[in-house]
């Protein structure tokens, strides 16, 4: 498998060449924009991997370009922007996968080959555990035994996105407020437990067995129960 990284952070870039080289995946990393344009319509390629903020030219610009030529080759949005309207803008200008920063190797590579499996270029669109899932076409939780579902805010979808990534796990209350209200953000404690409150409320609401458990001291975790 051939593979276009289009990464403007250096380190990052060669981090993700050495992971896909050691998965015997070739990459072929770029640096801005209007090369990672020039490469990707060269359509030699089994799948792009894209970087939103560029120098010269964003992704989406270059999402654009490259299915308004025609091009079906799988691309997998890779960037901090992690609102939702960025990932509905990548889906809807035919992106197959949006994969926030920060991002673990393993998840990287699982949707990588996920998406060139895939001959209908259909987007992955849900996210599913414990008989929950989460749309992200609509940003709607939904509970497969009783079939109800429920709208999420978009920072209720950001943290409900991430417990399901991390199913099991204890995320720090640290983490949680990075990734959904940014590095930047005065957010505190208080304002995460209120969301982990409309979650917990809307989990309640569609009947679903998972629980949001805190773990005094040390964050939240999402976890299967009765």
């Amino acid at each position: 498998m051939r593979v276009l990284l289009v990464e403007d952070e250096k380190n990052l870039s060669s981090a993700v060449c050495r992971l896909l080289s050691r998965e015997h995946i070739v990459a072929d990393p770029v640096y801005n924009g209007p090369d990672g344009l020039d490469c990707a319509l060269s359509g030699g390629y089994d799948a792009i991997i894209l970087d939103v903020m560029l120098p010269g030219m964003d992704g989406f610009a270059i999402l654009d370009r490259v299915r308004a030529e025609g091009l079906k080759t799988p691309i997998m949005m890779l960037t901090a922007r992690g609102d939702l309207q960025d990932r509905v803008r990548g889906l809807q200008g035919g992106a197959d996968y949006y994969l926030p920063k920060p991002f673990q190797m393993e998840e990287l590579i699982a949707c990588l080959r996920a998406i060139t499996r895939r001959g209908d270029g259909a987007p992955v669109m849900e996210l599913a555990y414990g008989g929950v899932s989460l749309s992200e076409k609509d940003a709607k939780l939904q509970c497969d035994a009783s079939g109800q579902s429920v709208k999420l805010g978009a920072k209720e979808y950001q943290l409900m996105e991430l417990f399901l990534r991390n199913p099991g796990q204890i995320l720090p209350k640290e983490t949680l407020i990075e990734r959904v209200w940014g590095y930047e953000s005065d957010a505190e404690y208080n304002n995460l437990e209120v969301y982990v409150s409309f979650l917990r409320k809307k989990l309640s609401f569609i009947g679903a067995k998972l629980k949001i458990k805190a773990s005094r001291g040390l964050g939240y975790s999402l976890e299967e129960g009765a």
